[in-house]
């Protein structure tokens, strides 16, 4: 049966950069053109190293939040407006939290080499920490469509699977806009003489799309061989998805830093939106 989300919530969580903030809000409205009820809260935090507090800066000075509070009125999409203040990715979990909200909108930080694994970044912590989707926008957003195509590309954890596959089927009016490209790589196995790629031999995959077919989501079926980040990101590109859903792998301590991960290696190289569920 399909199901249409009356009311989606998402919290945009902005910086200084409008740049940044501009690409997070046309996320943000390509939803709502999806004809779905959206409402939005536009988050800006006052970094303590700026030692400032939430009551000593006016929304209204910061252009990138005003900026996109109003592109988001302009698209129809209701706006909270809310500054914090604190450590920038717990303040931004927790009025998550405290809204309850269905996704938080980040802008991504697009760097190379090593300082993609050895630097922090707020969007990385705020990925790792928060239970609910994480979406961070890339400067590719398409309007005009009358479906949304998003590609899950999925691994043989099938809870993890699971709740790619809740995040696409709970999006707005899913049964109705939106197309899934389910994916799984079997690793490097792209040489000559290779064993064939069976999708059915995935249960993870195959639990994924039996679950959008049984929402109402059409689903394709794909099981290339390759290797695992290039192969996701060169199939987004060949099906010109609106979105990336990936499923998130939850880690302590220095391994945050030091350890990489598909899910953060597809974030960083992605020109498109990804959502990291988990």
């Amino acid at each position: 049966m399909q199901r249409t989300v009356a009311m989606y919530n998402v919290l945009v969580a902005v910086d200084r950069e409008t740049d940044r903030a501009a690409r997070q809000a046309r996320y943000v409205e390509r939803l709502a053109s999806d004809g779905a009820e959206i409402t939005a809260t536009v988050l800006y935090v006052v970094s303590p190293e700026t030692f400032g507090r939430a009551e000593d800066v006016a929304f209204s000075e910061v252009d990138a939040a005003v900026d996109a509070a109003r592109s988001l009125e302009e698209a129809g999409v209701p706006v909270d407006r809310i500054v914090g203040d604190g450590g920038v990715p717990q303040q931004i979990v927790r009025t998550a939290e405290e809204l309850d909200v269905d996704e938080i909108v980040m802008g991504g930080h697009k760097r190379t080499g090593v300082t993609q694994v050895l630097l922090g970044s707020v969007v990385h912590d705020v990925v790792l920490s928060a239970e609910r989707p994480v979406t961070v926008a890339g400067g590719s957003v398409s309007f005009g469509r009358d479906r949304r195509t998003v590609l899950v590309p999925v691994d043989r954890d099938a809870d993890r699977a699971l709740d790619q596959a809740s995040y696409v089927a709970n999006l707005p009016n899913a049964g109705e806009r939106v197309d899934a490209v389910v994916l799984y790589v079997f690793p490097h196995q792209d040489y000559a003489g290779a064993p064939p790629h069976e999708f059915g031999e995935v249960e993870a995959a195959v639990a994924v799309a039996d679950y959008l077919d049984g929402r109402g989501v059409s689903v394709d079926r794909l099981a290339p061989g390759g290797e695992v980040v290039r192969t996701i990101l060169d199939t987004a590109e060949e099906h010109d998805v609106d979105g990336i859903v990936m499923g998130g792998r939850k880690r302590s301590g220095v391994q945050k830093v030091i350890l990489g991960s598909t899910s953060l290696d597809a974030m960083l190289s992605a020109e498109r939106p990804v959502t990291i569920v988990g």
